[in-house]
């Protein structure tokens, strides 16, 4: 089938929106290859300190003409999902000799974990810690001792933050490993079934630490379809992993098969290789449109919302919440899997999973087919099912899904739009995640009660204070404010009062979990309340209109009155906790819409001062 026109006039527009930021970004990707460092230029003294712990791989690493893998780990084993990456540096260095090639651990990078800090102070370092990793990985390959580039991630900030660094390097082939998800565990509707009882007190901490420790219970990525399982589907379906790799579970013979493939398959496209596919080729403004179209019709996370633009701004790709609702208006929503259904990634795989999903959309002409991939048979490679024969890893042509329950085709979606879309009104621009919530709570139009806090939103409920229609508004919650924590901790407060058959909606400038679903939600709320935006003016017992249907987020106040209204001022900033070391990181403002990076604020105007003359 041909291209679906909304996708194809979407695509135009990025291209035509991206010509003199992508033109500058790959000139300055061909001075890299051309010009850059690169091991075969560095002096005797240089190489000398990069190989003296690398025996027995001192020969190969001496030889120009080979390929020498840097792998950039985001290892500990605080973290569930990246427990397994402590063993693979030394997998990846047996099966790159296996083949001729050399690898070496390039650097580390910090991998926290949201679920950890959530509702903590440590949140608030959450999205700072992704312009941490891409210095982190930019660091590592900064040595220039690499024709191919491993990376070691999955979660959250995470995977955002190492393509961010990677495409930096661009001229570089690179390829994603992944790690896989944990098996299941109890199951997330009576893990959240079991938050909210404790939440009104009907379950004492005992219960309610037995929950959670039936649902976080090994090693690998939690299972439901949150942040980190929607980076692994964006990642394969831009063609950046091998194929079908996503979501198979940690220590299996088939994980560590995808692992040695995509090794044996990254020192074929490295630069010394036989098919050099460099990073900056395969992610074009097409691969971003196709990670667009697989975030919608599977319901992924709204943190998309601000890592894609961050991602494709690292590519000189630049892509807006228009494109985004736009693409939402036509691509049809055919997965639930937690929290927009009952089942998580586990049952998701099992059904079809992404040679499915990936089959289903192009057979529809919802993803561009003629993307550089890193796998040897192009995009085409991706609608095919992963599996061993003996210990040989096989591939057969995706097979229709299992259970429609969980994934449907596109003639019978779920719903004929992918439930993200953008909410525009006289309190500037948000971003809604529809695909979870029920059709009688799509809009919502209450009084305002307003905070500066989450805890104090967790205060009001237990005082009796939100036992009404209430539109939650917490502001000083954005980039610029105190790093854009996610709110997820509130969201059992907020169902709990919608089960009590009350209108509820939150309203933020700051994020929410790709855990959460039911409750209606506008967030990040641009412009912010920290610069003077028009969340900044709303007051206790405002009316508000927030409406998924219209695409609204409306305060209900007199116009005129509405326009003295002076906003508030900024509370303090905190301190603790190591927030203080990310001030500047805070100095810079840079919307959520654009990516909510300081970093790539400030990479922009170096870029523009710079212009065209890269050489």
């Amino acid at each position: 089938m041909s291209l679906n026109p909304v996708v194809e006039s979407v695509t135009a527009r990025i291209i035509e929106r991206s010509k003199v930021s992508r033109r500058r970004y790959l000139a300055l990707m061909e001075r890299n290859r051309a010009k850059g460092v690169l091991r075969p230029k560095l002096a005797c003294g240089n190489l000398a300190h990069a190989i003296a712990a690398s025996s027995p791989d001192k020969p190969d690493l001496m030889r120009p003409t080979g390929t020498n893998i840097g792998v950039i780990t985001t290892y500990n084993d605080m973290l569930s999902a990246h427990q397994p990456y402590g063993r693979y540096p030394e997998q990846i260095k047996l099966f790159a000799r296996e083949v001729g090639a050399t690898a070496q651990v390039a650097g580390g990078a910090p991998a926290m974990c949201d679920g950890v800090t959530q509702g903590q102070e440590g949140m608030e370092l959450s999205l700072f810690s992704r312009d941490v990793i891409a210095m982190s990985t930019a660091v590592g390959l900064s040595h220039g001792m690499f024709e191919g580039v491993a990376l070691l991630g999955i979660c959250d900030k995470i995977v955002p933050g190492l393509l961010m660094g990677a495409l930096r390097f661009g001229h570089l082939p690179a390829m994603l490993i992944p790690a896989g998800p944990m098996p299941s565990g109890l199951p997330n509707k009576e893990k959240q079934r079991i938050r909210q009882l404790y939440v009104q007190g009907k379950v004492g901490q005992d219960e309610l630490m037995e929950a959670e420790n039936a649902s976080y219970h090994s090693p690998g990525t939690c299972t439901f379809y949150g942040t980190a399982n929607t980076n692994q589907m964006m990642v394969e379906i831009m063609g950046l992993m091998m194929p079908d790799s996503a979501f198979i579970n940690p220590n299996t013979k088939l994980r560590q098969a995808m692992t040695r493939s995509g090794i044996h398959r990254l020192v074929e496209i490295g630069l010394n290789g036989e098919d050099v596919r460099p990073l900056a080729h395969c992610v074009d403004e097409k691969a971003i449109v196709n990670a667009a179209v697989g975030l919608l019709a599977t319901g992924g996370s709204t943190n998309h919302s601000i890592h894609l633009p961050a991602i494709a701004r690292a590519a000189g790709i630049l892509i807006d919440w228009e494109d985004i609702s736009r693409l939402s208006s036509a691509v049809p929503l055919i997965t639930r899997v937690y929290p927009s259904g009952s089942e998580d990634v586990n049952a998701f795989n099992r059904v079809g999973g992404m040679p499915t999903v990936i089959a289903e959309l192009t057979r529809a002409g919802m993803l561009h087919k003629d993307i550089l991939t890193v796998s040897r048979g192009g995009f085409s490679d991706y609608a095919r099912r992963a599996s061993l024969e003996g210990d040989e890893l096989v591939y057969s042509h995706a097979k229709p899904s299992t259970d429609t329950d969980i994934l449907r085709d596109v003639a019978t979606p779920f719903r004929p739009d992918g439930g993200m879309r953008l909410m525009t009104g006289n309190l500037g621009r948000a971003i809604y995640k529809s695909s979870a919530i029920a059709v009688e709570h799509l809009t919502v139009e209450a009084p305002a009660r307003v905070f500066q806090d989450q805890h104090d939103v967790i205060t009001a409920y237990q005082n009796g204070e939100l036992e009404r229609d209430v539109v939650v508004v917490v502001r000083f919650q954005g980039p610029e404010a105190n790093g854009m924590p996610e709110l997820h901790k509130l969201t059992p407060t907020l169902g709990v009062l919608q089960d009590r058959g009350f209108k509820v909606a939150l309203l933020t400038d700051g994020r929410m979990s790709g855990a959460s679903g039911k409750v209606p939600a506008a967030i990040h709320v641009g412009p912010e309340a920290q610069v003077g935006g028009p969340i900044a003016r709303v007051r206790d017992g405002d009316m508000i209109r927030v409406c998924a249907v219209t695409g609204q987020i409306e305060v209900l106040v007199d116009a005129a009155e509405w326009e003295s209204r002076k906003p508030v001022a900024p509370p303090l900033p905190a301190l603790g906790t190591g927030r203080e070391l990310f001030a500047l990181m805070r100095s810079v403002h840079d919307p959520a819409e654009a990516g909510g990076s300081a970093m790539l604020a400030q990479m922009d105007r170096v870029i523009e001062a710079v212009g065209d003359d890269i050489h």
